[in-house]
């Protein structure tokens, strides 16, 4: 085993959370290590390069509220790519020398708490050993992908790939290819592709409720005028609005819209484009079913248009909703319903003709079709929200790893920690807003949240502070209590749920509350005295 090294706090990941955290931790004087599994900064940005990856939250508010870094920084597009994101973070680094606290590389595979000493003892793949007061786990949400163990996938004899590991510089043009899943990485993949390809082949399990994303080229010096007054309202909005965006949901009834009102708001929201139509218009679709069927009806209307084949529109828009709309996080797309339209271009339903096995030559469905490929590629996701805390072998109090305490369900205190782990926190994770919310938005006063409360015990010489059982009982069924009176439920593979990964418990695993109900219960527990917490006196 390898010299321990001492450290006050450990970072987990070097994504947006994760930077965010260093920066703060810096502040605070700590002696601090960040631990990143990949060779550079950027988290989901590292790890994510597959054609078409960029980002569906539109800017300027995909990046750090601190003038110092915004003033010199432009996009170049309203919702960027993968590129543009990573060299985003480089310019991050370069600007605050980052990387001189990072350990690239360093894939963290336990964390082991000792209450005698109040520290934590954190191990590497490579076998590096870290002892820290403060641990911050900034995973995220996507960081262990998953791929479904289908039969025969060992004999295929052409290539296959997640898109999450995509090969650098790979080329797919003059291929056969065929993608299993049609989440948001499935269509911007798809989209990309399907120009280039010899034949594409989709395995669809469930239409992806796509919205149009409108991209745009962003002009420099428009961008220059608006940091000078606007950045800062823009950024202070963001935690007013449910979804920490710029727009938010408008608390009328649909139903309670005359016709002419609720048509001309929708059309409004669709020019628009991103997420306007879903988190920017009536809020009731999330729990008055007859107000979804209006909205599903207008998306299916206006997508169906852009179909030829009358097959192929039942396939990707249903006349009757496969799910609740918005109750799965929609895609945005720019001609991903056009793609259906070319001759090389086919699409498989698997929910009547199943994959049966991958044969050395390519897939087979139940109907007995055999799918000839040159290239298999996974577009199925991830163990999402919680699969980055528990692949890690984390040990608290008892002793007991937080993978089986989470087998029938997650418990955790304002989805920030969870009882029997002192000192540990985390960033955009389980029961958190994360994915119902602007990365960013949610990321940053969650950081600044966790840095207070360490400032706070070591002021006052708390050693340990850790969730009551009882307060995250309550948190946790305050969760379900609000996903129970919505629609989330009828979504039967829904990674919100995490029903998408079979043996996973079924149960909402972000807060469906909004923005600005989080940021109150975080900021309500301090206001109390750490209310919820328990606080541990450091001994003489």
């Amino acid at each position: 085993m390898s010299e321990v090294q001492e450290f006050d706090a450990i970072i987990v990941g070097a994504g947006f959370a994760g930077v965010h955290q260093l920066i703060q931790f810096r502040k605070l004087g700590l002696k601090v290590r960040l631990l990143e599994a990949g060779g550079g900064l950027g988290g989901t940005w590292y790890w994510n390069t597959y054609p078409g990856a960029r980002v569906d939250s539109e800017n300027p508010i995909y990046q750090f509220s601190d003038p110092e870094l915004y003033k010199d920084w432009n996009y170049t597009e309203k919702f960027p790519g993968w590129r543009e994101i990573q060299q985003y973070f480089e310019y991050v680094d370069k600007k605050l020398d980052l990387s001189r606290d990072v350990s690239y590389n360093s894939r963290v595979v336990s964390a082991v708490w000792d209450d005698t000493t109040d520290r934590w003892t954190l191990t590497t793949e490579a076998g590096d050993v870290y002892r820290v007061q403060w641990l911050s786990l900034c995973t995220g949400i996507g960081s262990k992908y998953y791929i479904p163990p289908y039969k025969g996938l060992d004999s295929f004899k052409g290539e296959v790939h997640h898109t999450s590991r995509w090969p650098t510089d790979y080329d797919l043009k003059g291929k056969k290819v065929g993608v299993i899943g049609t989440g948001s990485t499935g269509v911007q993949f798809i989209q990309e592709i399907a120009p280039v390809v010899e034949h594409l082949t989709v395995f669809q399990r469930t239409p992806n409720l796509s919205l149009p994303m409108k991209q745009t080229k962003l002009d420099l010096e428009e961008q220059k005028k608006l940091k000078e007054y606007l950045y800062p309202i823009q950024f202070g909005r963001r935690n007013q609005t449910f979804s920490g965006y710029l727009h938010d949901l408008d608390m009328k009834p649909t139903l309670e819209a005359t016709l002419e009102e609720r048509v001309l708001n929708y059309e409004d929201k669709w020019e628009k484009g991103g997420f306007h139509f879903w988190i920017g218009s009536y809020g009731d679709i999330f729990f008055n079913q007859d107000a979804n069927d209006v909205a599903y009806a207008f998306w299916r209307d206006k997508t169906r248009a852009r179909i030829n084949d009358p097959e192929m529109k039942d396939k990707l828009a249903p006349m009757k909703s496969p799910h609740p709309f918005g109750v799965k996080r929609p895609s945005l797309e720019q001609n991903y319903f056009e793609v259906y339209n070319q001759p090389n271009v086919a699409l498989v339903d698997v929910n009547k003709t199943p994959i049966s096995e991958i044969t050395p030559d390519g897939i087979k469905t139940s109907d007995g079709t055999e799918h000839k490929l040159d290239v298999l590629v996974f577009a199925t996701g991830f163990d999402m929200v919680t699969g980055g805390i528990t692949s890690i072998d984390i040990r608290g109090q008892d002793g007991v790893p937080i993978k089986e305490k989470w087998v029938n369900g997650v418990r955790s205190y304002l989805g920030l920690g969870s009882a029997t782990y002192p000192n540990m926190f985390w960033i955009y994770g389980p029961q958190s807003p994360a994915a119902f919310s602007n990365g960013p938005s949610t990321i940053e006063f969650t950081s600044e949240w966790i840095a207070d409360c360490i400032k706070h015990c070591r002021e006052n010489k708390i050693s340990h502070i850790v969730p009551s059982k009882e307060a995250q009982d309550a948190w946790s069924e305050q969760l379900q209590q609000i996903a129970s009176m919505g629609l989330w439920m009828g979504a039967k593979h829904s990674w919100y749920m995490g029903s998408n990964i079979e043996g996973k418990k079924v149960e909402i695993l972000q807060f469906p509350g909004g923005v600005p109900a989080y940021y109150k219960a975080i900021s309500d527990s301090v206001a109390k005295g750490y209310e919820g917490w328990t606080l541990k006196q450091a001994t003489a």
